[in-house]
């Protein structure tokens, strides 16, 4: 085995389901990440299903709890995929037993399985790393990289760029669980994996060159930045260095918040409790009722009667004001309005030919032509625009002279 992948202390395990083993024990230090891979197919055997074919998913929880503990994360992609377990337990868990129930369902034969992982959790407190770098991998998913083959080429990259004595992988997060988006299916995209290792030595100076002016105005830009060591990782892993943290843990300051005393619980002595009497006091509401009702209905009635009043009586009437027009101003005004009444009874009995695209011109039916429901007593369309004095009955006719005479008068 690696050495490297040996320092990580990863504990990649399987799911043995028979009847004679029920329980399955694991040991992981806090601070580090670990996974166990639960293997569909020999929970397909236990199901009574067929490994190849069969979809089998699994649900995770704590003993005696509906869900996983907070630092304990669970993903299958696919029906016909292992799953993965995957965390790095904290400082206060350790020196607990954590029982996981694991339970495969048969999807084609509706069986299921059970299985208990117990974890046991040491303390790694003895080998301290305050130098944590996080590294964001795009061409990666979160089960790709807890492989113990990747995880370990990975670190061993790292190694030859950090130089450290001791070096560990403490978390490993996926992107989605950052805030990023589900990548489209297209080209092979990877949704991306937040690495976090931890050194007990200073960063080395090409981890610090992202952090140079030059790189972070180029990172503002959205433009790659320049970092001699990124040919050591781009071979396997395409790494964002604009998306890169390097966290000094020894001049964190640690702030400290004082709890509040939540106290005895109990309430200190009062007395006795003594509750209002049961006799109130009358009250008269008719102060309120003219507040409130008789006011503004006398409001409204008073502004009524003003409306009224100025609508109705106010009004000159026609008599009045044709008393005060003038003669010659009311007899324009009677023929302007005889004139149009008359022009209006004379556009009604105007003849007017109807439009032809109103008429029907087939029958629905029998397809044959159909006539003019309206017809015209004459031809418009063959009209002339103005007629000639020939046509035109009751005229006067003007003699003319014949040309090239004239006449003269002494």
């Amino acid at each position: 085995m690696d050495p490297v992948a040996f320092l990580v202390c990863v504990s990649i395990a399987h799911v043995v389901s028979t009847a004679d083993v029920k329980h399955e024990a694991v040991f992981w230090r806090n601070s580090q990440i670990h996974s166990y891979f639960i293997n569909r197919q020999r929970a397909a055997v236990q199901t009574n299903g067929d490994a190849s074919n069969d979809p089998i998913t699994f649900n995770t929880n704590l003993m005696g709890y509906p869900d996983r503990p907070g630092w304990l994360r669970y993903i299958q992609r696919t029906p016909f995929s292992d799953g993965v377990l995957y965390g790095s337990p904290t400082a206060e868990h350790v020196g607990k037993a954590t029982i996981i129930e694991i339970t495969a369902y048969n999807r084609r034969t509706f069986e299921t399985a059970r299985h208990n992982l117990v974890i046991n959790i040491m303390s790694a407190d003895d080998f301290p790393l305050p130098y944590q770098a996080e590294f964001y991998i795009k061409n990666m998913n979160v089960e790709e990289m807890l492989a113990s083959e990747v995880l370990g080429d990975f670190l061993g990259a790292v190694k030859n760029v950090w130089q450290p004595e001791r070096l560990n992988a403490i978390n490993i997060t996926s992107a989605l669980d950052r805030g990023g988006r589900v990548p489209l299916p297209i080209n092979d995209l990877k949704e991306g994996v937040y690495v976090m290792v931890g050194a007990d030595v200073p960063f080395s100076s090409c981890l610090k060159e992202v952090e140079t002016p030059q790189n972070q105005l180029r990172c503002s830009q959205e433009m790659e930045p320049m970092v001699s060591c990124d040919k050591k990782f781009r071979a396997q892993f395409n790494i964002d260095w604009c998306k890169i943290s390097l966290v000094d843990i020894t001049r964190v300051v640690s702030v400290i918040k004082e709890k509040p005393d939540p106290g005895s619980g109990v309430l200190p002595d009062i007395g006795e409790y003594n509750p209002p009497s049961d006799s109130l006091k009358s009250r008269d509401y008719f102060s309120d009722f003219l507040l409130t009702l008789a006011v503004p209905s006398a409001v409204a009635m008073v502004l009524f009667i003003i409306l009224g009043y100025a609508m109705c009586c106010r009004r000159e009437g026609v008599e009045k004001r044709n008393l005060q027009t003038p003669d010659i101003q009311l007899v324009h005004h009677s023929s302007i309005q005889k004139s149009t009444k008359d022009l209006r009874n004379m556009s009604k009995n105007r003849e007017i030919s109807w439009p032809l695209s109103t008429l029907p011109v087939f029958h629905p039916v029998s397809g044959e032509i159909v006539p003019p429901l309206h017809p015209d007593s004459f031809e418009t369309t063959s009209m002339p625009l103005m007629q000639t004095q020939a046509n035109l009955q009751n005229q006067t006719q003007i003699p003319q002279q014949p040309s090239g005479e004239c006449a003269s008068t002494v």
